[in-house]
């Protein structure tokens, strides 16, 4: 992983949960990521949700899911 890259973390199932509730929505109706990306951990499959950390300009991190297609 590249130093400017940011975090991704499969979410493990309960976690899944979790963000579906919190966010009110589905999981098909999350933003989309390749399964060929370099960005993607190993081990992903389709359907999987992948957490990126992404670090803003007043040093919080900012967290963005991603559904594995």
């Amino acid at each position: 992983m590249h130093t400017l890259q940011p975090k991704h973390t499969k979410l493990k199932p309960e976690e899944v949960e979790q963000l579906v509730k919190k966010l009110n929505t589905s999981i098909s109706q999350l933003p989309k990521i390749k399964q060929t990306d370099a960005c993607v951990p190993e081990g992903c499959a389709r359907g999987d949700i992948i957490r990126i950390e992404r670090k803003i300009s007043d040093g919080k991190i900012r967290e963005y899911f991603r559904v594995v297609i």
